[in-house]
């Protein structure tokens, strides 16, 4: 049975900083492209990041860009993302999710996994 479990949520105050994992079991994930996408309460799921396989490529959502940093250890099966002047706008439930190829995509339809979520909120 596949697993991404989210880690590292918490109450943070506005500037401050998360380090968020997501450590996937079940299945490696290496030769996946991985994603974070985040949902706030009435609103869509929102692209965060994603990272491509390899690492090589990263791509970013506007409203994070510049803050936030996605990486990946492939030999731990686990990705993070590491958030950086936190804003009251960025509370939402952050989902790891585990790409159908190894091309990294800001697009839902383009990965077959999802975690549970983890809380993320911040104060102002």
């Amino acid at each position: 049975q596949v697993q991404l479990v989210e880690s590292g949520g918490g109450l943070v105050q506005a500037g401050g900083s998360l380090r968020l994992s997501c450590a996937a079991s079940g299945r490696t994930f290496s030769w996946n492209a991985m994603g974070w996408f985040r949902q706030a309460p009435g609103k869509e799921r929102e692209f965060v990041a994603a990272i491509s396989w390899s690492g090589g490529s990263t791509f970013y959502g506007d409203s994070v860009k510049g803050r936030f940093t996605i990486s990946r250890d492939n030999a731990k099966n686990t990705v993070y993302l590491q958030m950086s002047s936190l804003k009251p706008e960025d509370t939402a439930v952050y989902y790891c999710a585990g790409g159908r190829s190894s091309r990294a995509t800001m697009a839902t339809y383009g990965y077959d996994y999802w975690g549970q979520g983890t809380q993320v909120t911040v104060s102002s």
